[in-house]
């Protein structure tokens, strides 16, 4: 059962480091097409907009890839080695990657989780 644990942990840890490398090249080839004027969308149309998209995508994979990375210290922590050490070592690995998750989402929604989204104000209306 512990080799189990060790597996899956370890197989949560690849697929994490997986979707933040894909997330990333995925993120800069997208940013790429749009900078070249293979692909253009609505959503973007300048260069702010393109920065802007750019770290949208890039921020969704990271935090996906942090969520998974967690899920793996948890299974190792939990399953595999569940001493006082670990279990304050993976508290602090926790703070910091939630830390970072919050960080990220704040900076991908522009806005702070608790506040109310406003609508786009339509054009004549103030």
């Amino acid at each position: 059962m512990l080799e189990i644990a060790v597996t899956v942990a370890k197989l949560f840890e690849l697929v994490g480091m997986g979707v933040i490398v894909i997330g990333t090249v995925f993120a800069i080839g997208k940013l790429a097409l749009s900078v070249t004027g293979v692909t253009r969308t609505e959503e973007v149309a300048g260069d702010r907009d393109l920065v802007s998209a750019f770290r949208k995508t890039l921020g969704r994979s990271i935090l996906t890839g942090l969520e998974l990375l967690v899920a793996a210290d948890i299974i190792r922590t939990v399953a595999v080695e569940p001493t006082m050490e670990s279990v304050l070592v993976l508290g602090l690995i926790v703070i910091i990657r939630t830390f970072l998750s919050f960080s990220l989402e704040v900076e991908i929604e522009g806005h702070w989780p608790w506040q109310k989204v406003r609508a786009p104000a339509k054009d004549g209306e103030d």
